[in-house]
C-alpha cells in the first residue's frame, strides 16, 4: 500500500529542520507560505509562478503597507520553498528583486541615560540588560546563553553559533561578576529541583543529544537565564526548562526607559549600539568593535562612526563662528 503524500507545510518544516535553521526562520517561513497558499485561494504552490509571487508581494506592501524588511522576509520564504521544498528552477526566481530597506541611523544612548535606564532595572532582567550593554551581545545570543560558556577565571563569553553561524569571544564586566555568580547560584538550585521531579534536561542543537545522551541534564549546558516555567518543545513536544522570553526582557527595557523619562525609542537592541560607539568614543579601534560585535564586514560596523564627531560629518556650523 502506498505511504500517504506528506502535506507540503510538513515538507517545508523537514526541510528546514535538514538545513538546521532556527525554530523562529521556521514558525517564520511556515506562516508566509501559509499565508501566499491562502491568498491564492489555496493553490498548490507548483501550479503557480513568477506572476502569484509579485503579486502577493505587491500585496503586502500596496495593501498591507509591510516594511520593506518584512517583504524581503516574505520573499526569502517563498524562494526557500520554490528552490528547496518543490525544487523549481525557473528562472524567474532569481528574476525578482528585493525591496529597497531604507537605511537608518541606529538609536544610540549616551552613558548618562544608559546608566539611568539600568538604575530602573532590577532582577534578572536587570542583569540581562546591563550584560547586553556590558558585552554588545545580540538578545538572543543573551538568552541562549549556557552556563559552560560562562569564563569567570578569563573575564570571557563564550558566544556560540552566532549570527551567521558563527562563534566569538567577548568580554565579561568585572562589575557584573557578583551579581551573575550569585544568579546562577539560584539558577543552579532550580536546575537540582527540577531533576528531583524528572524533569532538568534541556534543549541540545543538532545532534548532540543523541552524541552525549548525558549532557542534556548536566548543569553546564544549562541556560544561564532559564524560564521560569516549564515548557513543551514545539519540535519534540518534550516537556523542558527553556531559556527566558525575549517578549518579557523588552518589556522591562520599555519600562525602565519610560520610569527613566528618556524619550528615544530605545529597545534592548539600543544598548548594543551604545556598547559599540561608546567603545569608539573611548578610541578603540573599529576592527576591534567588529569583532566584539560579531560583524561579518567592517562597513556595517562604520555605521556607529555617525556620532563621534559633532553635528553632520564634524562640520562646525557657520553660526557657531560669528
Amino acid at each position: 500500500m502506498e505511504a500517504p503524500k506528506q502535506r507540503l507545510l510538513d515538507q517545508v518544516r523537514d526541510c528546514i529542520r535538514t538545513k538546521h535553521y532556527s525554530i523562529r526562520t521556521e514558525q517564520s517561513y511556515v506562516d508566509w507560505i501559509r499565508r501566499f497558499i491562502l491568498f491564492h485561494r489555496k493553490r498548490h504552490p507548483a501550479e503557480m509562478g513568477a506572476a502569484e509571487v509579485k503579486a502577493f508581494l505587491t500585496h503586502l506592501a500596496v495593501v498591507g503597507k509591510v516594511a520593506a524588511s518584512t517583504q524581503n522576509q516574505a520573499k526569502s520564504a517563498l524562494l526557500f520553498l520554490y528552490k528547496e521544498v518543490i525544487a523549481s528552477e525557473l528562472p524567474w526566481l532569481d528574476d525578482i528583486e528585493s525591496a529597497k530597506t531604507p537605511k537608518r541611523l541606529p538609536v544610540v544612548l549616551t552613558e548618562a541615560e544608559v546608566r539611568t535606564i539600568l538604575n530602573h532595572t532590577q532582577g534578572s532582567s536587570g542583569l540581562m540588560l546591563r550584560l547586553i550593554y556590558g558585552t554588545g551581545i545580540r538578545i538572543m545570543e543573551c538568552l541562549r546563553l549556557r552556563v559552560k560558556d560562562i569564563e569567570f577565571t578569563r573575564g570571557e563569553l563564550l558566544i556560540r553559533d552566532g549570527k551567521g553561524g558563527k562563534d566569538r569571544i567577548t568580554m565579561l564586566p568585572r562589575a557584573l561578576v557578583p551579581g551573575l555568580q550569585e544568579h546562577l547560584a539560584r539558577v543552579k538550585a532550580l536546575h537540582e529541583a527540577d531533576l528531583l521531579t524528572g524533569h532538568g534536561d534541556v534543549y541540545l542543537p543538532f545532534a548532540l543529544a543523541r552524541k552525549y545522551p548525558a549532557a542534556e541534564r548536566d548543569w553546564g549546558w544549562q541556560y544561564a537565564f532559564p524560564s521560569a516555567r516549564l515548557s513543551s518543545d514545539p519540535r519534540s513536544g518534550a516537556v523542558r526548562r527553556h531559556h527566558a522570553d525575549e517578549k518579557a526582557l523588552q518589556r522591562a527595557m520599555r519600562q525602565a526607559v519610560r520610569d527613566a523619562g528618556i524619550v528615544k525609542p530605545a529597545t534592548p537592541h539600543t544598548l548594543r549600539h551604545s556598547f559599540a560607539t561608546h567603545l569608539l568614543q573611548a578610541g578603540y579601534d573599529i576592527r576591534t568593535v567588529q569583532e566584539l560585535l560579531g560583524h561579518k564586514d567592517v562597513s556595517t560596523t562604520m555605521i556607529y562612526t555617525h556620532v563621534l564627531n559633532r553635528g553632520g560629518r564634524g562640520v562646525v556650523s557657520p553660526l557657531d563662528r560669528v
